[in-house]
């Protein structure tokens, strides 16, 4: 059998060549070709077909020859299009990374050594960790509610998506916020994708309510960036980026805070 990525990249590149003409914007395909490709390369089909669609949607780049039937400028994201069924889809290139020249906010560190310990993975511990420091909250300024984690629900048009975690909100006006966090680990890059469809699901199922699209990545040792996020014209864009770092509440410099205030 051959190794994980070779095999994901003959696959995906098959089901995309199969339907692709040169000059296409959008290549259409169905989830069950995945098992047509493997049986036409001879190719053992891994136990999670899943795996093979999210690796390329949020882990994995594209196969070179994917990459080479791309206008400069433009990518090609795969998307959720109902029930089984996918889309190859040409989008302006956009890679949010964290600024690294961005000052870095500190502030007390309150999660539960508890937490930390039986954590299971970078995104539960990255949520455990917005959550227990109020994060959210510092970094919109909005009073948050976690209300639900890892919900998976449906979009028109797009079929079952997974918000990580759902937030709602109020401010001091009385404004009430609907607020998606998408949850990243160092290596793993925010999702325009994902980010549409959260978006896409407020929009839909609670078209009254501001909605924030909000990622988080880890930095490194207990620093967290965060940032708002908006769709324009199929363009991922950043609409505020903030570094926060947890220390214990007694490494906290005076001085700083002095700063902060200022």
């Amino acid at each position: 059998m051959a190794k994980t990525p070779n095999r994901y990249s003959a696959l995906i590149e098959k089901i995309f060549f199969d339907r692709y003409s040169k000059g296409d914007r959008l290549v259409e395909f169905e989830r069950i070709e995945i098992e047509a490709a493997a049986t036409d390369l001879g190719i053992d089909l891994p136990k999670n077909l899943g795996d093979i669609l999210y690796s390329f949607r949020f882990r994995t780049p594209l196969p070179d020859r994917i990459l080479a039937t791309q206008p400069e400028g433009m990518e090609w994201l795969i998307t959720m299009a109902g029930k089984g069924k996918y889309r190859f889809v040409l989008f302006s290139l956009s890679r949010i990374l964290p600024n690294k020249d961005l000052v870095t906010i500190s502030v007390p560190d309150s999660t539960p050594e508890i937490i930390r310990s039986y954590a299971l993975d970078d995104e539960q511990a990255l949520l455990a960790i917005v959550r227990y420091n109020r994060l959210l909250d510092i970094f919109l300024g909005v009073t948050t509610y976690s209300l639900q984690n890892h919900l998976r629900t449906t979009v028109a048009d797009i079929g079952q998506i997974e918000i990580d975690e759902l937030y709602v909100g109020i401010d001091k006006h009385g404004c009430h916020y609907i607020v998606p966090v998408q949850a990243k680990g160092g290596k793993d890059q925010i999702s325009v994708v994902q980010t549409m469809q959260d978006l896409a699901w407020c929009n839909e199922r609670f078209p009254d309510v501001r909605a924030k699209a909000i990622s988080v990545q880890f930095m490194g040792q207990n620093k967290i960036a965060f940032f708002e996020l908006v769709i324009q014209d199929y363009v991922m864009k950043v609409a505020e980026e903030r570094h926060y770092q947890l220390v214990p509440s007694d490494q906290i410099d005076a001085k700083a805070i002095r700063n902060y205030r200022d």
